[in-house]
């Protein structure tokens, strides 16, 4: 369980700055580039959990590294190359103050509030008697405002967004075209897998002007997927879905007493509960990627990193 990677500290050539996320440490490079490691930290309700999952920062950037380049024809994205399993480098974008989270399905936090009464998300009204995991007639879009560590992300509607100046029309209008392009780009690829891709959140900047995709997509930390060989009898008999996403740590907290609320007390992170979590990391890899994964090994994975960062710093300066 030492394998986990939880803090990069480098020191690489045109270094301006880091931001370490509640995952990801990205570096800010000659104030043009950014070369983001995704760590194994691992959030849920806004809250880093005190061990980290080994491996599962390889798989969430080899899955996102894979849905960018699928998705390029669609919208431009950040990506320049990813010189190590962990790492992603890319170019440094404006970023726009929301995520845009695109849901198929009622379920996640979406089916909480709605059972506890809700029946507008987003500025999205949403009927009477409607069923947990129970399909939209048409995906809506449900954004969010982007939390800093230890806050959580806010519900926002678009006519709250614009009004506040966080985004314009003009550029919110194209943001919800594309999420909702790349989402139906998405759902046709896990289709191929046996999947549905049940929600989502997106990113966005602007690079030279242009609407650009930024940070990870189509991963089990910002999306959920159901099989689709159950998901109908399930849904009928009122049976919980089979599911790959980051839902099953959420659910295992939850049931330990754990939501993010103030006064709430962390669950103990035995060794076999990060083992089973690592594990269940690399399932979804290979059921999503369609493809074996293979760790990366090394004995001392930082320096590696370190030397595959600055390698392709020196092709990008």
């Amino acid at each position: 369980m030492d394998r986990a990677i939880v803090k990069t500290n480098f020191s690489l050539p045109g270094q301006e700055s880091l931001y370490v996320g509640k995952v990801r440490d990205v570096y800010d490079i000659d104030g043009q580039w950014l070369v983001m490691v995704v760590t194994d930290r691992i959030s849920a309700f806004d809250v880093v959990l005190p061990r980290g999952i080994p491996y599962k920062g390889q798989v969430l950037n080899q899955i996102a590294s894979k849905f960018l380049d699928a998705t390029a024809d669609i919208c431009p994205n950040w990506k320049i190359a990813s010189p190590d399993p962990m790492v992603t480098a890319g170019y440094k974008c404006e970023t726009f103050p929301v995520e845009m989270i695109v849901r198929a399905y009622l379920t996640g936090s979406s089916w909480r509030d709605y059972k506890a009464g809700a029946r507008e998300i987003c500025g999205v009204k949403l009927p009477d008697g409607m069923k947990e995991h129970q399909r939209f007639p048409v995906p809506i879009v449900t954004p969010t405002t982007k939390a800093e560590i230890g806050a959580h992300d806010q519900n926002i509607s678009k006519e709250e967004i614009v009004a506040r100046g966080l985004v314009s029309e003009q550029d919110y209008n194209e943001l919800e075209r594309v999420a909702l392009a790349l989402f139906a780009r998405g759902s046709e690829i896990a289709a191929t897998r046996g999947l549905i891709l049940v929600d989502t959140k997106y990113e966005f900047g602007k690079r030279d002007g242009e609407i650009t995709l930024i940070d990870e997509i189509h991963t089990p930390d910002s999306s959920r997927y159901f099989y689709a060989d159950t998901y109908q009898e399930r849904f009928d008999n009122g049976l919980p879905q089979r599911q790959l996403s980051k839902e099953f740590v959420r659910e295992w907290l939850m049931d330990n007493g754990f939501q993010g609320r103030a006064g709430d007390v962390m669950p103990e992170m035995t060794d076999d509960i990060v083992a089973s979590i690592s594990e269940r990391y690399i399932e979804l890899y290979e059921n999503i990627t369609g493809e074996k994964f293979h760790p990366a090994h090394s004995h001392d994975r930082l320096g590696q990193m370190e030397e595959n960062i600055k390698n392709m710093i020196a092709r990008l300066q």
